[in-house]
């Protein structure tokens, strides 16, 4: 079955979602480095699952290295 794409929009901007997603991951993480990942790897799967076009993400973006 075929979901509509615009059920799952929010009304927000790059720079608020940015910030927000960074807010949580320095809350997560231990130190700088790893709030950074973090926060790295959930925009690109965020922007990853929005863009038609997913496969140029990846390109750009080489898989993120396992946090410890």
């Amino acid at each position: 079955m075929k979901t509509n794409r615009s059920d799952n929009r929010i009304n927000t901007t790059l720079g608020e979602l940015i910030a927000t997603v960074s807010e949580f991951a320095f809350e997560y993480s231990a130190d700088t480095r790893e709030a950074h990942d973090l926060a790295r790897l959930a925009l690109v799967e965020l922007l990853k699952g929005a863009s038609p076009k997913s496969i140029i993400i990846d390109q750009h973006f080489p898989r993120p290295m396992l946090l410890q």
